[in-house]
Protein backbone atom coordinates (compact mmCIF):
# COMPACT_ATOMS: atom_id res chain seq x y z
CA UNK A 1 0.00 0.00 0.00
CA UNK A 2 1.63 3.16 -0.62
CA UNK A 3 -0.09 5.11 2.08
CA UNK A 4 1.00 4.95 5.84
CA UNK A 5 -1.51 5.09 8.09
CA UNK A 6 -1.54 6.57 11.59
CA UNK A 7 2.18 6.99 10.75
CA UNK A 8 2.38 3.61 11.07
CA UNK A 9 4.73 1.48 8.20
CA UNK A 10 2.55 -1.00 6.24
CA UNK A 11 4.09 -3.72 4.77
CA UNK A 12 3.65 -4.72 1.17
CA UNK A 13 3.00 -8.70 2.08
CA UNK A 14 2.18 -9.24 -1.37
CA UNK A 15 5.34 -8.54 -3.01
CA UNK A 16 7.34 -11.01 -0.77
CA UNK A 17 4.18 -13.50 -1.52
CA UNK A 18 4.46 -12.73 -5.31
CA UNK A 19 8.32 -13.31 -5.20
CA UNK A 20 8.05 -16.67 -3.78
CA UNK A 21 11.34 -18.43 -4.26
CA UNK A 22 12.77 -16.02 -6.27
CA UNK A 23 15.68 -14.55 -4.69
CA UNK A 24 15.29 -10.53 -3.89
CA UNK A 25 18.57 -10.04 -6.48
CA UNK A 26 16.85 -12.04 -9.20
CA UNK A 27 14.05 -10.38 -9.20
CA UNK A 28 16.05 -6.91 -8.76
CA UNK A 29 18.31 -7.46 -11.25
CA UNK A 30 15.37 -8.32 -13.65
CA UNK A 31 13.92 -5.03 -12.99
CA UNK A 32 17.02 -2.99 -13.02
CA UNK A 33 17.09 -1.62 -9.68
CA UNK A 34 19.46 -2.65 -6.51
CA UNK A 35 18.19 -5.99 -4.17
CA UNK A 36 18.45 -3.10 -1.36
CA UNK A 37 15.74 -0.99 -3.05
CA UNK A 38 13.40 -3.81 -4.00
CA UNK A 39 13.68 -5.00 -0.28
CA UNK A 40 12.90 -1.33 1.07
CA UNK A 41 10.08 -1.55 -1.59
CA UNK A 42 8.46 -4.82 0.18
CA UNK A 43 9.21 -3.38 3.50
CA UNK A 44 6.91 0.14 2.57
CA UNK A 45 10.11 1.95 3.66
CA UNK A 46 10.48 3.54 0.22
CA UNK A 47 7.47 3.95 -2.11
CA UNK A 48 7.99 3.29 -5.80
CA UNK A 49 7.78 6.06 -8.75
CA UNK A 50 4.72 4.99 -10.69
CA UNK A 51 6.91 4.25 -13.51
CA UNK A 52 8.85 1.68 -11.29
CA UNK A 53 5.48 0.41 -9.81
CA UNK A 54 4.01 -0.30 -13.64
CA UNK A 55 7.18 -2.37 -13.76
CA UNK A 56 6.90 -4.29 -10.92
CA UNK A 57 3.40 -5.19 -11.86
CA UNK A 58 4.05 -6.16 -15.34
CA UNK A 59 6.77 -8.40 -14.18
CA UNK A 60 4.36 -10.39 -12.21
CA UNK A 61 1.47 -9.64 -14.51
CA UNK A 62 -0.51 -7.80 -11.70
CA UNK A 63 -2.13 -4.50 -11.89
CA UNK A 64 -0.60 -1.45 -9.67
CA UNK A 65 -3.92 -1.87 -7.39
CA UNK A 66 -3.13 -5.67 -6.97
CA UNK A 67 0.20 -5.16 -5.24
CA UNK A 68 0.22 -1.91 -4.09
CA UNK A 69 -3.21 -0.56 -2.66
CA UNK A 70 -5.06 -2.69 0.31
CA UNK A 71 -8.58 -2.44 -0.99
CA UNK A 72 -10.00 -3.46 2.08
CA UNK A 73 -8.62 -0.50 3.77
CA UNK A 74 -10.10 2.09 1.78
CA UNK A 75 -12.04 4.83 3.16
CA UNK A 76 -13.67 7.21 2.04
CA UNK A 77 -14.46 10.82 3.41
Amino acid sequence: MFLREGGKKLERKTLVDLRGTESRPEVAKKLSITPQMLGAIERGDRTPSLTLAKKIADYYKKSVDEIFFDNKETKCF
